[in-house]
């Protein structure tokens, strides 16, 4: 029924009811689905990962960048999404890319695994700092008040 990740508040911050892979996940879907060519699509993935404040440390984006254009150049026209046969060299190319970095489709969970850790991390980092600051003003309200 519902397409759009839902999130509410409680007391203590924001409990949500999707984790951040699968918010990245619907807003590729969301934003991607209505591109008709391989280059549109490889930059608006490329737009959300720099948004999401991910990156791309092993150099892959690139690398699948060089890909596609590696594939349009056999063509000799740009590649559509549609195009069953021009797609399939693609991913053909993305698994080289994969293989040559070491990524296994198996090891994806993982992977999704070290990402929900790191954000994880990063918001525990973002509240503790927020604690420690609402403690000083506190802290010196209290002071100012004796």
């Amino acid at each position: 029924m519902m397409n759009s990740p839902i999130h509410f508040c409680c007391a203590f911050g924001r409990a949500d009811l999707f984790s951040e892979s699968q918010r990245i996940q619907f807003t590729i879907q969301s934003r991607t689905q209505d591109i008709p060519d391989a280059r549109s699509y490889l930059l608006t993935l490329k737009e959300i990962r720099i948004k999401r404040g991910l990156t791309d440390e092993l150099g892959a984006e690139a690398m699948m960048f060089d890909a596609l254009e590696k594939v349009e150049k056999e063509l000799k026209k740009p590649l559509m999404r549609n195009d069953k046969k021009g797609m399939a060299v693609l991913m053909a190319e993305f698994d080289k890319i994969n293989k040559k970095l070491g990524i296994r489709k198996e090891d994806l969970p993982k992977y999704e695994e070290q990402l929900e850790l790191k954000i994880a991390k990063a918001q525990l980092e973002e509240l503790k700092k927020d604690t420690l600051e609402a403690m000083e003003t506190q802290k010196k309200r209290y002071v100012d008040a004796c």
